[in-house]
């Protein structure tokens, strides 16, 4: 049997678990934030060390890039999936950090049901992520992430609603908009990176 000359750098498979892996124990943190709200500071910071983690996990993934000769696939798809989900870790960051900085004394059911909602679809992307080496069976990971951001769309429009129904002090209504929005953000940045594995599926299935 021939082997090839110059063989598939296959370890970054095990890379993108690895970040994906990350990636979901910020969701799981940011519903500890919100469940534990009291530790809101201590968890706020664990996300922090979380999202310092996911940057050193996709600039490993980016100095093989460069180092690599023949890639499982695409450069720009590796580029597109490691920012992708660079973005998801940001973005729980960002929701953390805003509530502690509009100093925000409780949680919302719909922060919270937001949250799980990342959690969920981060589960997908996880195991989305550890079975793409074969590039099969993939198609009902990206289907479900795409049902959650759907049911993250509705229960973010019918947020905003309530906010400027129910008489609100205009604060709280600016501050919980905010939140919803990047908590709804996260939520799209999940569906992206379900893109981008159907893209790549798509391409070499």
């Amino acid at each position: 049997m021939r082997l090839p000359l110059i063989p598939r750098e296959e370890r970054f498979y095990d890379m993108f678990v690895e970040d994906a892996a990350n990636v979901l124990t910020a969701a799981r943190t940011l519903e500890s934030f919100f469940g534990s709200y009291q530790d809101r500071e201590r968890i706020g910071a664990q996300l922090r060390e979380l999202e310092h983690r996911g940057d050193q996990i996709s600039h490993e993934i980016g100095h093989k890039l460069e180092a690599t000769f023949v890639t499982p696939f695409d450069r720009e798809d590796i580029h597109a999936l490691i920012n992708r989900m660079d973005d998801i870790v940001d973005l729980i960051e960002e929701v953390a950090d805003t509530c502690i900085l509009y100093h925000i004394t409780e949680p919302t059911d719909v922060a919270r049901r937001q949250a799980e909602i990342i959690t969920k679809q981060c589960i997908q992307l996880r195991e989305a992520l550890a079975h793409l080496r074969g590039f099969r069976g993939l198609e009902p990971f990206w289907i479900e992430i795409h049902r959650l951001e759907n049911d993250g769309d509705q229960i973010a429009r019918q947020a905003v609603a309530d906010l400027f129904r129910d008489g609100k002090d205009v604060l709280d209504v600016i501050k919980w908009k905010d939140v919803y929005d990047l908590l709804e953000n996260a939520i799209d940045a999940c569906e992206d990176a379900a893109d981008v594995i159907e893209r790549i599926v798509v391409k070499h299935a």
